[in-house]
């Protein structure tokens, strides 16, 4: 019996890690690029007639300098993406957690993955947007929530 029962073939520890690993990060990646950008020279997007973005992308963060004009409404929505919203001149109200949020000129609102959340420009405003990851939707505007 004792044939039978032959000893379980084990990897060293480095082999495990290493199949773990190709398991769950990609191996390829593109490295990491050095890039300098002048805001003057960022493709515009109007996607509506209300809201104008320019988007700057980096391997793992998403920046986008946007324009939103009075009464600009951003629907409802939600994404998995952390996001960081910046604001230079005019003012957001923002709806998200069951609260109401006015962020102005000088203020930063945090928004956590998955929250849903809705703003609405009480005047002309301008701000910087954060994302991590890159918002998917924004570069391939597929979006449809924003563009109706």
């Amino acid at each position: 019996m004792k044939k039978v029962l032959k000893k379980k073939q084990r990897l060293p520890a480095r082999a495990k890690s290493q199949v773990a690993l190709k398991r769950t990060v990609s191996v390829r990646r593109n490295p990491a690029e050095l890039k300098h950008f002048s805001w003057d020279r960022v493709e515009c997007e109007a996607v509506t007639p209300l809201l104008e973005r320019q988007l700057i992308v980096g391997q793992q963060v998403m920046l986008a300098r946007l324009l939103l004009r009075k009464g600009c409404i951003v629907p409802l929505h939600s994404h998995v993406n952390e996001q960081l919203s910046l604001i230079f001149e005019g003012a957001l109200k923002f709806w998200i957690d069951d609260k109401e949020i006015i962020v102005r000129a000088g203020e930063v609102l945090t928004i956590p993955p998955n929250m849903p959340h809705k703003a609405e420009a009480l005047e002309d405003t301008r701000g910087i947007d954060v994302f991590d990851p890159p918002r998917a939707d924004w570069l391939n505007k597929t979006d449809s929530y924003l563009r109706k």
